[in-house]
């Protein structure tokens, strides 16, 4: 369910976000409807896919010294911070050590994070957010607070939605580490590259789905991403 809009944080009380607050604001079957979808699609997969929880913990202790979860906060809905759940596939204190966003020739991961990263089952943890209510199986990815600082008001608006696990934005920018490399050859800032160049095309996506969203629009992203 929507909040009031006069609730949002001051910084979301904008023309721009009320566009997007309007037409959720009458599907208020659909939010209900996926919020319970997440509970119950989230406690199955968690069931099922217990074992390979099991072996990718394995994994990731014996390739390298750290815990198994990588937990860093990000922005979900309405602004609030929680923490993600991700298996790790990077070295311990990897955020000190480098930028928040990573490239295919970041030394920073592991080897068997890469198979990790490559298969995108580092993911599967944010079933454990999905249940606790921070996140949604479809919703504009949540980003750390220093690049949601760097939002449009209008990009503002994919906060008024729980943060997703796919989106179609994170479907074709699935070999975002692949485009993040071809832009780098001109300029080797990285969070320079990602806020400029990668950030404005992928929200492009987050809001067409804000505007669209629909239980069938959910069900055939899930699908997709799974392809």
């Amino acid at each position: 369910m929507l909040t009031k809009f006069e609730k949002l944080p001051k910084s979301m009380q904008n023309d721009k976000v009320k566009e997007y607050y309007d037409l959720l604001k009458i599907k208020k079957g659909y939010l209900i409807i996926k919020r319970i979808f997440d509970i119950l699609g989230s406690l199955l997969l968690l069931i099922l896919l217990s074992p390979v929880f099991l072996i990718l913990a394995i994994m990731i202790k014996i390739d390298s010294k750290g815990p198994i979860f990588y937990r860093q906060e990000r922005i979900t809905k309405y602004g609030k911070k929680f923490r993600i759940f991700k298996f790790r596939t990077m070295i311990c204190d990897a955020d000190k050590k480098g930028s928040l966003v990573t490239t295919n020739e970041d030394n920073r991961i592991t080897k068997v994070g890469k198979k990790i990263r490559n298969s995108r089952l580092d993911e599967i943890p944010q079933l454990i957010n999905i249940l606790k209510g921070e996140m949604s199986f479809v919703g504009t990815r949540p980003e750390v607070e220093k690049y949601v600082n760097e939002y449009s008001d209008e990009m503002l608006a994919t906060l008024l939605m729980s943060a997703g696990v796919t989106s179609l934005a994170s479907i074709n920018f699935r070999d975002e580490a692949k485009i993040m490399d071809k832009y780098l050859k001109k300029d080797k800032n990285v969070d320079s590259v990602y806020v400029k160049k990668i950030l404005p095309k992928k929200m492009e996506y987050n809001l067409q789905y804000l505007k669209k969203c629909s239980i069938i629009e959910d069900i055939k992203l899930c699908i997709k991403t799974v392809i």
